[in-house]
């Protein structure tokens, strides 16, 4: 949006406050997209999983969960993806935690940061696996 006498363009100091305050937006679209507990991940183990089209719109549709790339594939675009209802569906809890130390570096920083302040086991895990 061009600038004008009623918005005038942001100066240098204006740009901190709305960066955070985009960075804060940004969290919180993640942040309620998240179960109330963990337990509530109760989707597939194993077998060829199928995401419809909102999560998997510039990629891969389908992840054969027995093949480990497909399957951290599949968690990453369920993270960054996935809506509120998406993610008991498509995740399930031990696979969760058993991929959570590398499947965090392979996440955005604001996801992991939104994940492992909700649910402290994530943290933990990724303590033990170092």
């Amino acid at each position: 949006m061009p600038s004008s006498p009623q918005h005038p363009a942001p100066t240098p100091s204006d740009l901190s406050g709305v960066v955070a305050e985009d960075l804060a937006l940004y969290r919180e679209k993640f942040r309620r997209r998240l179960p109330e507990s963990l337990d509530q991940l109760r989707g597939p183990t194993q077998g060829v999983v199928e995401l419809p089209l909102h999560m998997a719109w510039s990629g891969m549709a389908s992840y054969d969960l027995g093949k480990p790339r497909q399957r951290m594939g599949l968690y990453r675009t369920v993270l960054h993806e996935g809506l509120h209802d998406d993610l008991p569906r498509y995740l399930n809890q031990d696979l969760l935690l058993q991929l959570w130390p590398v499947l965090r570096t392979l996440v955005g920083r604001t996801v992991r940061a939104v994940w492992e302040d909700a649910f402290p086991q994530l943290a933990s895990r990724t303590r033990a696996a170092a």
